[in-house]
């Protein structure tokens, strides 16, 4: 899938090149390590306009703590709707903080309290290392949902890109063991396909995000399941599931150019089939996270507006205790 400049939403092509090279940059290692270097610098930054915390819970699978952050909104006495946000990054880059104003959205559409993982990245500590940091977040927040003043049996959880992917496969475990109830997910453009076979994946080199840099991260992302030869399990790679039968509501979309497009496509047929709710859109002349590394182009403004109206419906429909 060859994407030239021409391809793309003329609002989209001003930083064509920077973008490729940002492609490129995450399919090395040095320069992913360099990029995560520079990124710790804005490790615990607080936005204006909301309370922020940091907080360092205990991880049930091994002897490290769990970094989160939790943003609510001000002046807010009643409970409100809680929600399990995970960050972009495609397994190896990213933190919290890089996605403050994608929280911030959220939060002042519609109030709820979220919660963000410093989920290990797969460079330190590959798969399962970010699914069960995330996952044990998720049981911490149904634990703490007193103190966090957050409805206790309603739960959201979301992310973009590589936090799609970890948004899907930790919904896959909450609804098939039944530990947390998850009203509806959020898996924005989600990295959910290791098997990377799909036409959109096939030789794209669109800018953010291509098929280059997508070898590499399910590279190490699956590193030591690659080197044992052991089968890739749906919680690694939520596109392996067999059943979609118990996920819950679910809110997407995806960009035409992104190497994601199929997969995503795929995984929204699934759920329809199995008569799963779901609100999808597809954003043509679009490269992978563009409505986050553009977000003042008219159709970065619309993406949101299709998203941030989907979930202030999905608030009224699905969570118990805000009707």
């Amino acid at each position: 899938m060859n994407i030239t400049k021409g391809m793309l939403n003329k609002e989209l092509q001003g930083n064509y090149w920077v973008l490729k090279l940002v492609a490129l940059l995450l399919s090395k290692t040095w320069s992913v390590w360099l990029i995560n270097k520079l990124g710790g610098t804005n490790k615990s930054k607080d936005f204006p306009g909301l309370i922020c915390e940091e907080v360092f819970i205990p991880s049930r699978n091994g002897n490290h703590k769990i970094r989160i952050r939790i943003f609510k909104p001000l002046n807010r006495s009643c409970k409100l709707p809680g929600m399990l946000y995970i960050h972009g990054g495609g397994y190896i880059t990213g933190n919290p903080e890089s996605f403050i104003d994608v929280m911030k959205r959220f939060i002042d559409t519609k109030p709820c309290v979220i919660v963000a993982p410093a989920y290990r990245l797969a460079l330190d500590a590959p798969f399962p290392a970010a699914f069960d940091d995330c996952y044990d977040s998720l049981l911490w927040i149904k634990e703490n949902s007193e103190t966090l003043g957050i409805f206790p049996n309603s739960f959201i959880v979301a992310g973009h890109s590589a936090g799609g992917g970890l948004t899907a496969a930790v919904t896959l475990k909450a609804t098939a063991t039944k530990d947390v109830h998850v009203a509806f997910q959020m898996p924005i453009y989600p990295m959910i396909d290791d098997r990377q076979v799909t036409y959109s994946v096939s030789n794209n080199n669109a800018p953010v995000w291509n098929s280059r840099s997508n070898k590499y991260a399910w590279g190490q992302y699956l590193l030591d399941y690659n080197a044992k030869n052991l089968e890739i399990p749906p919680y690694a790679a939520a596109a392996r599931a067999k059943d979609f039968t118990k996920l819950p509501p679910t809110i997407t979309f995806v960009g035409d150019l992104d190497v994601f497009r199929d997969e995503t496509m795929e995984y929204v047929d699934h759920l329809k089939k199995a008569g799963i709710p779901v609100e999808f859109e597809l954003f043509l002349g679009c490269f992978h996270a563009f409505d986050v590394v553009s977000p003042e182009a008219k159709i970065s403004k619309d993406a949101w507006s299709f998203l941030l109206r989907s979930y202030s419906d999905y608030m009224d429909l699905y969570i118990k205790g805000t009707n």
